[in-house]
């Protein structure tokens, strides 16, 4: 991060005890220290901090795969000291990555014809995979308004209140104005209709959400694209479509083939995936593909001869680990589409069973969809004694990790929990989280309201002032009276 804080301001030194065995003096915190440490001593010291954080298997808050086949790691450690970039040193794994994105293409069902190869690109995440999604839109659309003689100045993107932050990011960065549908109670995605309301002459596209961070229902892109498409057909526009599909891209494949999302729709021009979610890689890998060569412009791919042989290149940043792409290809194959669809499977199948556990307590209404990402997203039938957020820090200290937060606008009065649910949340470790909740909600209901005890604090102090002032002011009064009594005596004795 550009902006930093530290977490202790009282102390500038590091200490740990084991480490002492090899080291007697305190390490300076935020300063690099002026000689060596042994390294078993540095292991120590940074071992020591690290058990602090949560347990990465019970952080319910993320998508990102924590757990991974021995034999995978193996392969992870084995080429951690490849730089992805260096593609002349390292064909291999430049022909590994060219496979991933064929593979992922061919699963989002992009027209390519058998000796044709699909046009993508691996990414750290999806974040980046949007920036460069987002790119090709906009220069797209400036390349034909400029040949059109008609300003280019102004883009927009139309999307729904509940994108992820990456798209408020890619607006902010690459100046263009975002759109965005309003929720509303009860329906937490977007809109399609109002969506293809708000596109004018310089919206770059439409941006659906296949697998909402909020509550994981997918929008209905299918219903999206039959809308812009009437629309582009009365205006003359040619307005496109992105899929985010960084949560559902590797799921709707493989438990709802039915469901048209993809390339099938003649207007999604690409789409964005999390590898790191539900393609069941550690952090640091995202895909981006293209439904044709024409769909990305050539000005903004890179080419390099300085490592080697000509290099294409269409990223935001330069090195990286080769890593994530390897652990890629190793799912792909090792799962296939039977291994990929029973894991699918499975999540769906326990996220059914914290959902009926919590339906069971009879204390919680479920927001999320059964069809979407398998995800659990819940509030509080009754939160006038306690509130979500209570919920999500009493949880803690099971070593539980459940998020809490409020809705996008026009929703923001409601407050939900959410649980998702990976490859390595068993059933029985969902069982035992109903469990630990019940726990929670018994002790809640046995402690005195926080909120109301804040108000009625705030109320007594509201009322205390108010008397003081009241008191203040008689005496005030009295004194002013006493004053005024005493000067008129005086006047009428003939003191003058």
């Amino acid at each position: 991060m550009v902006l930093s804080k530290t977490s202790s301001e009282s102390d500038v030194s590091v200490h740990s005890t084991f480490a002492s065995r090899y080291v007697r003096a305190s390490l300076p915190r935020f300063k690099m220290p002026e000689n060596s440490i042994p390294k078993e001593a540095a292991f120590q010291i940074i071992n020591d901090e690290l058990m602090l954080d949560g347990n990465p298997r019970l952080n319910l808050a993320s998508f990102v795969t924590t757990w991974m086949e021995p034999e995978c790691d193996k392969l992870i450690m084995a080429s951690i000291n490849k730089n992805y970039v260096d593609m002349d040193e390292y064909p291999v794994t430049t022909e590994l990555q060219n496979r991933c994105v064929n593979i992922i293409a061919h699963l989002f069902n992009a027209p390519l014809g058998d000796s044709e190869t699909a046009i993508g690109v691996g990414t750290v995440g999806s974040s980046e995979a949007i920036m460069l999604a987002g790119l090709a839109f906009k220069r797209k659309w400036q390349n034909k308004r400029k040949a059109e003689g008609k300003p280019y100045d102004k883009p927009n993107i139309v999307t729904g209140a509940n994108v992820q932050v990456c798209w408020e990011k890619f607006a902010r960065y690459f100046e263009v104005e975002l759109k965005e549908v309003k929720l509303r109670d009860g329906y937490y995605v977007m809109d399609p209709e109002k969506a293809v309301k708000m596109v004018d002459e310089n919206t770059i596209c439409v941006a659906a959400i296949l697998g909402s961070t909020l509550n994981g229902e997918f929008e209905d892109v299918k219903l999206l694209n039959d809308l812009l498409v009437q629309k582009n057909k009365e205006t003359g526009w040619d307005t496109p479509i992105h899929v985010d599909a960084a949560s559902g891209g590797f799921i709707a494949p493989f438990i709802y083939p039915e469901l048209e999302w993809d390339f099938r729709l003649p207007l999604v021009k690409s789409i964005n995936v999390s590898g790191h979610k539900y393609g069941l890689v550690y952090a640091g890998i995202g895909w981006v593909v293209w439904r044709n060569k024409e769909d990305l412009p050539e000005e903004l791919i890179f080419h390099i001869n300085y490592l080697g042989a000509d290099q294409p290149t269409f990223t935001l940043n330069f090195s990286k680990g080769s890593s994530q792409v390897i652990a890629q290809y190793y799912q792909l194959i090792r799962l296939g589409y039977e291994g990929y669809k029973n894991v699918m499977e499975n999540c769906r199948d326990n996220m059914m069973v914290l959902k009926q556990g919590l339906e069971n307590t009879g204390k919680f209404s479920i927001v999320s969809k059964d069809n979407g990402v398998p995800l659990v997203a819940f509030s509080l039938k009754d939160n006038s004694s306690h509130k979500e957020f209570e919920v999500s820090e009493m949880l803690r200290r099971f070593g539980w990790i459940v998020p809490a937060y409020t809705m996008p606008p026009d929703a923001q009065h409601v407050t939900v929990l959410r649980v998702v649910i990976r490859e390595d949340f068993s059933r029985t470790l969902a069982e035992r989280l109903v469990l630990d909740i019940e726990k929670v909600l018994h002790e809640l209901e046995t402690l005195p309201c926080r909120i109301s005890t804040k108000i009625a604090l705030a109320n007594e102090e509201k009322e205390a002032a108010a008397n003081k002032e009241k008191r203040d002011l008689e005496k005030t009064r009295e004194i002013t009276t006493a004053w005024r009594k005493f000067v008129m005596q005086r006047k009428m004795n003939g003191v003058c």
